[in-house]
């Protein structure tokens, strides 16, 4: 891990993530791997204290290492455990969870929802599902503020950033309201929102038009694969698929180019 003088240098994906996180807070990185993160967010003074939590030994013993060669042992709580169970109620401000599919990290959420009540901002990364994800932040009211996509070393990355609903200003039923998509009939039904997110698809940037231009590729190359077959759910299937695409195809036709 490269320094500038005395500040741990991060990933852009990771720097992200740390600039969504409130000065001052009181932060929990879950599954935090090396233990990155925590020590960059110490480090340059935007917490005075982290908790990393990791449930497998390999990352933790980095953690571990990460923090003493940083001299933050007095400042950073390294647990082992599974989820939010390394933290106690009204212990963190903040948690950040990165680097897992959304579905874990749903599941992570609402297995440790005791611990949510004095945290006052999600900052969740997830490699995929991120419409499972938004799913369960409507159902537990968490508000997205926030939604960032961007890609690094060849990968694309979805950054949400969520508080609770009785913290936001902007309103559920606002966030994820029906639109007609200018220049087409088409309606952006909630379902639509979830999937594609409902602040990126208002200021999509090139990643976000790359992300979908290869999720319709994908859905081309599973449609092409059940057209050659002779079951007769495959028509069906078929349908659904070509709707699908359709729909997609006609969303970035109609979304601005012109954003960054």
């Amino acid at each position: 891990m490269d320094y500038v003088g005395d500040v741990m240098k991060l990933s852009q994906r990771l720097q992200y993530i740390l600039e969504q996180i409130p000065a001052g807070s009181r932060l929990a990185d879950i599954g935090s791997d090396h233990g990155l993160l925590p020590v960059a967010a110490v480090s340059c003074g935007r917490v005075p204290q982290a908790v990393a939590g990791e449930v497998n030994d390999g990352p933790l013993r980095a953690a571990q290492k990460q923090v003493a060669e940083a001299g933050l042992t007095d400042r950073i709580a390294i647990r082992k455990g599974d989820g939010l169970a390394v933290i106690k109620a009204n212990e963190v401000d903040v948690i950040t969870i990165a680097g897992m599919g959304g579905a874990l990290i749903a599941s992570i959420l609402e297995q440790g929802k005791d611990k949510l009540v004095s945290v006052k901002q999600l900052v969740l990364q997830p490699n995929v599902g991120e419409d499972i994800l938004r799913r369960w932040l409507i159902k537990h009211q968490w508000v997205l503020t926030n939604e960032h996509i961007m890609e690094e070393d060849g990968k694309v990355y979805e950054v949400l950033t969520a508080v609770p609903a009785s913290e936001s200003s902007l309103k559920q039923d606002d966030l994820y309201r029906p639109w007609e998509l200018p220049g087409s009939s088409l309606v952006l039904t909630e379902d639509l929102l979830i999937q594609l997110g409902p602040l990126l698809v208002k200021a999509p940037n090139e990643i976000f038009f790359l992300k979908w231009q290869l999720e319709i590729r994908k859905l081309q190359d599973v449609l092409a694969q059940v057209a050659r077959s002779d079951q007769e759910s495959a028509q069906q299937k078929q349908e659904q698929l070509r709707k699908q695409i359709e729909q997609l195809e006609e969303v970035l036709a109609c979304l601005p180019k012109d954003r960054q």
